[in-house]
């Protein structure tokens, strides 16, 4: 397996343990979210996975299917978002992380975010 897998799985990892002390970014790694830039440097990025409340919503990651291209390591899967051990919605999160292979940190995360709906059999 492809090293920087690992390094995006820490993040996937830190947004359900709310502690991104470990999470590899690069210092002036960045995050864009559905356009919007979310994630102004790795220190920033740390501080918003090990408290933001934005993620204090995430309840679990599941069906994670991992692609390399290049320098990009790109997870899509189901996020599933709630309160008070309660499920509230899914989401299907595509997460493109630019990985260069000579340095195995996070330089930057483009985020997509749609609705999913589960289709019965």
């Amino acid at each position: 397996m492809d090293p920087r897998i690992d390094v995006a799985r820490a993040y996937l990892d830190a947004l359900l343990s709310h502690d991104g002390s470990s999470v590899p970014l690069a210092p002036d790694a960045v995050r864009h979210e559905v356009g919007l830039k979310t994630g102004f440097s790795g220190n920033h990025l740390r501080r918003s996975l090990s408290g933001g409340p934005q993620y204090r919503l995430v309840r679990a990651i599941r069906d994670i299917d991992w692609t390399v291209d290049g320098d990009d390591v790109i997870a899509e899967y189901l996020l599933d978002a709630g309160l008070f051990g309660r499920n509230l919605m899914t989401v299907r999160v595509t997460e493109t992380f630019r990985i260069p292979t000579d340095d195995l940190r996070i330089h930057r995360i483009t985020a997509k975010i749609r609705p999913y709906r589960a289709t019965s059999a």
